[in-house]
């Protein structure tokens, strides 16, 4: 027979402390791991106001951070960076806030980019089927569709 693992408050708040510090965490993520670890709902209050009180979670900087590394690594655009974060509870005003960071000129470029390569790269005779993989891919990423059927156009005649 298995038993749970219990953890005192102390342990908890350690635990969490670490967790936190790794990597920046959302509120949900902290309370889904608090869950896991089977602490009790006013534990669960007390070690998310510990970790808020002394920075250790922080929502805005997790949405810039999370905006950044997304935008940045994986190509997301705007809507799929906005759906990602409502996806985890992250309030309207952080998302907008996070948004702003990425200026549009590199935004318009990093679009660009990643257009020509997956335009290139789609091994398709028929041009209506590759302006419509291209067009599916980049929707997926989340980039806005007005850029997106635009780019397809201009890429693939």
């Amino acid at each position: 027979m298995q038993s749970k693992k219990t953890y005192t408050l102390q342990e908890a708040t350690r635990k969490l402390e670490h967790y936190c510090a790794y990597q920046e965490r959302c509120h949900q993520e902290v309370r889904q791991k608090l869950e896991g670890m089977h602490m009790i709902p006013e534990a669960i209050d007390v070690i998310i106001v510990h970790l808020l009180k002394h920075n250790f979670l922080n929502e805005e900087r997790f949405a810039k951070t999370f905006v950044s590394g997304k935008f940045k690594i994986k190509a997301w655009g705007r809507r799929r960076l906005t759906f990602e974060l409502k996806k985890k509870d992250i309030s309207k005003v952080n998302i907008n806030q996070a948004l702003k960071a990425i200026e549009n000129e590199e935004y318009i470029e990093v679009f660009n980019d990643l257009a020509e390569k997956k335009a290139n790269s789609i091994k398709e005779s028929d041009k209506f089927k590759k302006r419509k993989k291209l067009i599916d891919y980049l929707l997926y990423r989340g980039w806005e569709s007005y850029l997106v059927y635009e780019k397809a156009n201009e890429l693939i005649k």
